[in-house]
């Protein structure tokens, strides 16, 4: 089984409460929950959050919409996705996704799950070497590799970054790098901040009516004609 674990979190000190953002009439969290449905290597999704009282809003509206969650330790995010592979059986890779992404591809999602398979990798990502936009990143982790490193003990400004134990250590946990057919790093879609929100926005309102699930080539070719939008992302 290959679980996908979503990050979200609505106490952003830039952004308070962008989980619940709205995009195109939703959530931002429902919109990201529905490109990564689209991915056809997942076999089960799980919203990781924390157990702190300001994400009590953010869990019981995806509660009540029939996604699954699950709630941690705030400050432990390795922790809190391990926890989310215990709670299922038969987990083979975590794919770990971030919640500031609304312009998450499926395709890069499977192209990345495939790689993990193919090459029998620990972790395999597209952060290490960058090609991709920001906020396309995928991690593909060997289930028992993400126990093992959750298992150790790290010191506690180091458990914010969940994968950096495993991402940097090579030579311990074999990796393999899934890159874009050109270099597009310097471009961030994150959404961090209110101008990457609008920025967000104004993508959703050119692309979403015409393709819910258009990728990031359509965005790719969007920017390179609406200047309007273009320079939000500059």
């Amino acid at each position: 089984m290959i679980l996908a674990v979503l990050q979200a979190r609505m106490g952003s000190s830039r952004l308070p409460g962008k989980s619940m953002a709205t995009l195109r009439g939703e959530p931002m969290i429902v919109r990201q929950l529905e490109r990564v449905r689209g991915a056809r290597c997942l076999s089960k999704i799980i919203v990781a959050t924390s157990n702190e009282t300001v994400d009590d809003a953010l869990a019981g509206f995806l509660v009540s919409r029939g996604h699954t969650v699950h709630r941690g330790a705030g400050a432990d995010l390795l922790a809190r996705i391990a926890r989310c592979a215990e709670a299922i059986s038969s987990v083979s890779h975590v794919v770990r996704l971030k919640g500031d992404a609304p312009f998450v591809d499926a395709g890069v999602i499977d192209d990345a799950i495939r790689l993990a398979l193919a090459s029998g990798a620990d972790y395999t990502s597209n952060r290490v070497r960058r090609t991709f936009p920001a906020g396309l990143e995928v991690e593909v982790i060997k289930a028992p590799a993400l126990r093992e490193a959750a298992a150790e003990e790290r010191d506690p400004l180091a458990r914010v970054s969940p994968t950096a134990a495993i991402r940097d250590q090579p030579e311990r946990w074999s990796q393999a790098h899934l890159t874009a057919p050109r270099d597009w790093s310097r471009l961030d879609w994150r959404v961090k901040t209110a101008a990457d929100l609008a920025f967000a926005r104004s993508v959703y309102d050119a692309l979403h009516p015409v393709d819910p699930d258009f990728r990031m080539t359509d965005v790719l070719d969007m920017l390179e004609n609406r200047v309007d939008i273009a320079r939000f992302a500059a």
